[in-house]
């Protein structure tokens, strides 16, 4: 599996080369590029990148706590592996980091789909502080709050497994850099076509989270995918899927 020098630092990611246009998936906090389902990760007409963030999955180093410098790191991504211009999918702060990156290189974004995520990700300070105080009881609050109703438990489990991996300061940087992080004022500049996709049963950002997006993005698309929760993506991989390659295919025709 590949490797990108980023600075000082190693990213680890996946690519499936399937023609079409760039896609950079973008995880979560906490996450890693397992947060995307295959679906995603070898979506047919497109070359898929699926990253892992600094101190995430197989990337080293320590992570951040401003979605600035994750910024900064996708952009130097883009950099290392040659794509000039992509679109960016984001889930949750990963959401974030693509909304970002559009207001701060907007010359390096196609396109946006924005998963899960919001133009403000408040998080509860009994939350920030729990994450490194009881890591445990902390991981348990989030695997509540991720999944929708429907979800498999083999794959809550599973999920829970993945972020346990994860060095508890990380997270917590993660969890800090999104209740930093709001755009509200900003949200009307974003020129890049944007489809935003959320869970009818997110607890985590719920649909009027998307739905405000939507609403103020110029010319964005939203798709409400029901009986799902925070991790849409992986709880009804192939409507996520679908909604993305037709949201494509209606952009490269416009």
């Amino acid at each position: 599996m590949p490797f990108a020098q980023i600075g000082e630092q190693v990213l680890f990611y996946t690519v499936s080369r399937r023609g079409g246009p760039a896609l950079i998936l973008i995880h979560g906090a906490g996450g890693s590029h397992l947060h995307w389902p295959a679906a995603l990760r070898r979506m047919p007409g497109a070359t898929v990148y699926a990253v892992d963030l600094p101190g995430h999955g197989r990337s080293e180093g320590p992570g951040r706590e401003h979605i600035e410098d994750y910024v900064a790191d996708i952009v130097r991504f883009m950099d290392a592996v040659g794509v000039s211009r992509g679109v960016l999918v984001g889930h949750s702060m990963g959401g974030a980091i693509a909304q970002m990156t559009a207001l701060m290189a907007p010359e390096r974004v196609a396109g946006l789909v924005l998963v899960g995520t919001g133009a403000r990700l408040r998080v509860a300070p009994a939350l920030l502080d729990g994450i490194l105080q009881d890591a445990r009881g902390a991981l348990a609050l989030i695997t509540e709050w991720a999944w929708g109703p429907e979800a498999d438990p083999a794959m809550v489990a599973r999920g829970r497994q993945m972020m346990a991996r994860v060095n508890p300061r990380v997270v917590w940087g993660d969890f800090a850099a999104c209740d930093r992080f709001d755009i509200r004022e900003r949200v009307g500049e974003i020129t890049a076509p944007t489809l935003v996709i959320t869970g009818s049963e997110d607890r985590m950002t719920p649909p009027k989270f998307g739905q405000w997006l939507a609403e103020r993005i110029p010319g964005a698309r939203f798709v409400l995918v029901e009986g799902a929760g925070h991790m849409v993506m992986l709880e009804k991989p192939d409507q996520v899927a679908s909604a993305v390659r037709e949201w494509l295919k209606a952009v490269a025709q416009d």
